[in-house]
C-alpha cells in the first residue's frame, strides 16, 4: 500500500502538468479535418440519422440545379455495398480552375469547405444547399467518393479518399449531354450505422419530388433480388402532396385550396424575389398536419414562415367568419388552435438567402419572411374564400365545433392544472410514484391491469422507478375531440402523472421522469393497448417521442426450467433454441406467460424491469408522413383502409396469441 506522501506527490505532479497551458496545447484544425474530428456539428450525429443525412447534402445539390432550371431527371442507386451513387442531368459541376486556388473547380468544391457556387452572384438564385459545405462533408466522412461530370462534349472523373484527392482530374472519354455523378462510400471509421434503410430515402426522394413538380426522381435498391426501383414524379405538385396525406379522411374541402404568391424585396435594383406556395385541406380530424420546406428542406421546427402562415391563417378566417356573421356572437373569435384543427397543408418557400439555425437546417430564422408570407396567404386565401363561399362556411363550421370543445376542455385541463400544481398529493391515486425527483433517472411504466401493476410495484426499484396501472383499454384519441378525451380517467392520470401538459400546453422539460416505458401483454389486447398509447403520445405529446422518452418493454414469451436452470424466451424461434441448449431429451418445463400478472414480482423485475438485464425498444419518429397515415388507417373511423391494410401485413406478424 501506498503512503500519504507518495499519493501526495503524485498529485503535485498531475497538477503541474495540468497547469501548463501554453501556446503548445492549442490545436489547429485545417481543411475536412474539423469535419471529421467533429462530424455532428455538421451532419447531425454518426448514427443512422447522420448516415443518411449524407445522401441528403449529395441531392440537395442536383435539386439547387433543378431549381436552376436545368435538371428534370435524378437517380439515385444503393448499391450492395451499401455505398451510394446521385446521378442528374443538369449542368455538370466545372471543371476549369478556380481564380483562388487554380485548381480544378469539382476539386475545390469537393475539398474546400464554403466553397461552391451558392455566395453572391453565382450560378444559384435559390439553394438548399446553402452553406457551401454539404458535399464537402460527405467527401471527408467517405471511405472513398467518386465524381464523374459531363459538359462540353467530355467525360471528367475524379476520385477522393476520406476528403483528400487521390484521382487528380482526368479526361474519361467523350460524352452527349451533361451531367454530374457522385458515388461515395459511408467512413466506418466515423459512422456507427453503416446501412441505409431504403425506405428512408425513399421518403425523402418522394417528398422532393412533391415539391418539385418538373423533376422525375428513380430510387434503385440494387441489395435484394430482383432489386427493388420506384420513379416519382407528381405533376401536380404540393396539392398531390397533401391528397395523399388525407386519401383515408373524410373531407372538408375535396379540392385542396392552392395559394401561390411571390414578391420582389431586393433595393437598389437588385432583385430577391421569394416564392410562396401553399396547399390547404381540411378534413374532420381533430388534429392538425402543417408541413413546412425551405428551399425543398424540411424545416420541421418551422420558424418564420411557419409562424406567418399561422397568423394568416387565423386573420382571414376570424374576419371572414364576422363579415359574413358566421359566429354567433360577433364578440366570438376564434384561437389559431380552432382553426386549424382538421388541417393538412404544405407550406413551400423559395428563398434567394434563407437563414437556418444549423446545418441540418430544421428551422428558419429569417425575420422578413413572416410578414411577407402572411401577406401573400392573406390575400390569397381571402381571395378563395370569397370566390367559394360553401366552403367557406363549412371549414368556419368546422372551427366554431373545435372553439367549442377547446372551451369545454378548458375545464378540464384547468382541473389538472391544478393538481399539479399541488404537487404529489395532486397526483393519480393509483400511481406508486418513485423517490427520486431528479427527472433524468427516473422512469415510469404505463401498467397493464391491477394484477400486473401489482407485480411490478412490489418488483420494481422504488428509488427511481414509478408505476401506472391501466384498467382496461384508454380511449382512441384518433377519433375523439380534445375535450371527450379530458373527459377519460385514464387519460388525465397519465398527463398529471407526467405533468408536462398535452398540445399546445406542452413543455417538455417540466416531465417528471426521463423514460415512459409502455409495459403490456403479449397478446392481441395488449398490443391494441399499446397502439391506443402509441396514437395519444403522437397525437399529443409527440416531443416526448422525438425526444426519445417513449419505450416499450419486451416481456418474456416462456419460462423454460431444467432441473435448477431456469431461462426466458421473448419468441417462438428463441424458445427452440434455449429447448436446443437445455437439452429436450431431459423434458424440460415450458411455461407461456399469458400475460405479464402470471409472473411474479421476482421474476417480472429480473426479465422487464432491471435496467441492467431487460431489454427495451425505444419509439421513434423517423417518417412523420407515414406515421399519421398509419395511425389514420389503423386508429380512424374508415374500415376499408384499415381492412385492406391487414390483409397486406398480415403475414407479417409474429407469435400472435388469439
Amino acid at each position: 500500500m501506498r503512503n500519504s506522501t507518495e499519493i501526495d506527490k503524485e498529485i503535485s505532479a498531475s497538477t503541474k502538468v495540468e497547469a501548463e497551458y501554453t501556446g503548445k496545447k492549442i490545436r489547429t484544425l485545417s481543411g475536412l479535418e474539423a469535419v471529421r474530428e467533429r462530424p455532428a456539428m455538421y451532419i447531425g450525429s454518426t448514427s443512422e440519422r447522420g448516415l443518411h443525412h449524407l445522401v441528403y447534402e449529395v441531392l440537395d445539390n442536383s435539386i439547387d440545379e433543378a431549381l436552376a432550371g436545368y435538371c428534370t431527371d435524378i437517380q439515385v442507386f444503393i448499391h450492395p455495398d451499401n455505398s451510394i451513387t446521385v446521378k442528374d442531368n443538369g449542368r455538370g459541376i466545372p471543371v476549369d480552375n478556380t481564380v483562388k486556388e487554380k485548381k480544378p473547380a469539382v476539386e475545390v468544391i469537393m475539398t474546400v469547405l464554403h466553397a461552391g457556387g451558392k455566395f453572391g452572384d453565382g450560378a444559384y438564385k435559390v439553394s438548399g444547399g446553402l452553406h457551401g459545405v454539404g458535399v464537402t462533408c460527405v467527401n471527408a466522412l467517405s471511405e472513398h467518393l467518386e465524381v464523374e461530370v459531363k459538359r462540353d462534349g467530355k467525360c471528367y472523373g475524379i476520385a477522393f479518399t476520406r476528403g483528400k484527392t487521390t484521382t487528380p482530374l482526368y479526361v474519361k472519354g467523350s460524352a452527349e449531354g451533361s451531367g454530374t455523378s457522385v458515388t461515395f462510400k459511408p467512413d466506418s471509421e466515423i459512422f456507427t450505422e453503416l446501412v441505409y434503410k431504403y425506405d428512408t430515402l425513399r421518403h425523402r426522394v418522394r417528398e422532393l419530388a412533391f415539391l418539385n413538380k418538373n423533376v422525375a426522381i428513380t430510387i434503385t435498391d440494387e441489395r435484394p433480388s430482383p432489386p427493388l426501383q420506384e420513379r416519382f414524379h407528381f405533376a401536380g405538385g404540393i396539392v398531390e402532396y397533401v391528397q395523399q396525406q388525407n386519401e383515408n379522411k373524410d373531407l372538408i374541402n375535396p379540392q385542396p385550396i392552392y395559394l401561390e404568391g411571390q414578391k420582389d424585396t431586393g433595393t437598389d435594383g437588385n432583385k430577391n424575389i421569394i416564392i410562396v406556395e401553399a396547399a390547404l385541406q381540411y378534413t374532420d380530424t381533430t388534429y392538425e398536419n402543417i408541413f413546412t420546406f425551405v428551399n425543398n428542406i424540411n424545416t420541421e421546427e418551422g420558424g418564420t414562415h411557419l409562424s406567418g402562415f399561422r397568423k394568416a391563417l387565423t386573420g382571414v378566417l376570424n374576419n371572414y367568419a364576422k363579415k359574413k356573421g358566421l359566429l354567433k356572437d360577433k364578440d366570438d373569435t376564434l384561437s389559431g388552435e380552432d382553426v386549424r384543427v382538421g388541417l393538412t397543408a404544405v407550406l413551400s418557400l423559395k428563398i434567394p438567402n434563407p437563414q437556418f439555425e444549423s446545418q441540418t437546417k430544421i428551422k428558419l430564422g429569417n425575420a422578413e419572411v413572416m410578414p411577407l408570407v402572411e401577406s401573400l396567404v392573406s390575400d390569397a386565401l381571402n381571395e378563395y374564400l370569397e370566390e367559394n363561399p360553401a366552403i367557406a362556411k363549412k371549414i368556419i363550421d368546422n372551427a366554431m365545433l373545435a372553439s367549442r370543445a377547446r372551451i369545454a376542455a378548458k375545464k378540464a385541463r384547468d382541473l389538472i392544472r391544478r393538481k399539479n400544481a399541488l404537487g404529489s398529493g395532486g397526483l393519480p391515486g393509483k400511481l406508486s410514484d418513485c423517490q427520486s425527483r431528479n427527472k433524468e433517472e427516473t422512469e415510469i411504466y404505463l401498467v397493464e391491469g391491477d394484477s400486473a401493476g401489482g407485480s411490478a410495484k412490489q418488483g420494481r426499484d422504488r428509488r427511481f422507478q414509478a408505476i401506472l396501472p391501466l384498467r382496461g383499454k384508454i380511449l382512441n384519441v384518433e377519433k375523439a375531440r380534445l375535450d371527450k378525451m379530458l373527459s377519460s380517467e385514464e387519460i388525465r392520470n397519465m398527463i398529471t402523472a407526467f405533468g408536462c401538459g398535452i398540445s399546445d400546453d406542452f413543455d417538455i422539460e417540466k416531465r417528471r421522469y426521463d423514460k415512459i416505458i409502455i409495459m403490456t401483454d403479449a397478446d392481441v389486447d395488449g398490443a391494441h393497448i399499446r397502439t391506443l398509447l402509441l396514437t395519444f403520445f403522437y397525437r399529443y405529446m409527440q416531443d416526448l417521442i422525438k425526444e426519445g422518452h417513449v419505450f416499450i418493454a419486451q416481456p418474456p414469451l416462456y419460462l423454460v426450467r431444467s432441473g435448477k436452470e431456469h431461462r426466458y424466451a421473448y419468441s417462438d424461434e428463441e424458445l427452440q433454441t434455449v429447448l436446443d441448449e437445455v437439452g429436450r431429451e431431459k423434458n424440460p418445463y415450458v411455461q407461456r406467460y399469458k400475460g405479464l400478472g402470471e409472473m411474479n414480482p421476482e421474476q417480472l423485475w429480473e426479465t422487464t424491469m432491471d435496467p441492467a438485464g431487460r431489454t427495451i425498444l425505444q419509439v421513434q419518429l423517423e417518417d412523420g408522413e407515414k406515421a399519421d397515415r398509419i395511425f389514420n388507417i389503423l386508429m380512424g373511423e374508415k374500415v376499408e383502409p384499415r381492412r385492406q391494410f391487414i390483409q397486406e401485413n398480415a403475414h407479417k406478424v409474429r407469435n400472435l396469441d388469439l
